[in-house]
C-alpha cells in the first residue's frame, strides 16, 4: 500500500505527475523556451539536468508560478491545480527540499 504524506502524494505517483508535466512543458515550445530561461538550462544541458534529483521539484514549481499554465496542464491532465501542490510537496520532502535547478 503506497504511503502517503500529510499533504503529499506516494512518490511514484508525485514522479509521474512531475514527468508528465516536463513532457506538458515540451508539447509547447514558448512554454519550454520560458522554462529553459527561468532554470538557466539550454536544450543540450537539460538531458544531464534532469538526472539531478531536485529537477522534477524545479519542473512543478515552474508550473505552479505560472497560473494559465498551471491550470492548462491541470485540465488537460483532468486534475484538481493542487495536486501539482502535491506532488511538489512529496518530491521536495524526498529530496531535501533542494532547489529544482
Amino acid at each position: 500500500m503506497p504511503s502517503h504524506t500529510p499533504h503529499g502524494l506516494p512518490r511514484d505517483e508525485a514522479e509521474a505527475l512531475a514527468i508528465e508535466a516536463l513532457q506538458f512543458l515540451a508539447g509547447d515550445p514558448e512554454l519550454l523556451g520560458r522554462f529553459l530561461a527561468v532554470s538557466g538550462l539550454g536544450p543540450d544541458t537539460l538531458r544531464t539536468a534532469a538526472e539531478n534529483p531536485g529537477f522534477l521539484v524545479g519542473v512543478l514549481e515552474f508550473l505552479m508560478a505560472d497560473e494559465p499554465s498551471l491550470l492548462a496542464f491541470a485540465e488537460n491532465r483532468r486534475l484538481r491545480p493542487t495536486m501539482i501542490a502535491a506532488a511538489r510537496y512529496t518530491l521536495s520532502k524526498m529530496h531535501g527540499d533542494q532547489d529544482g535547478f
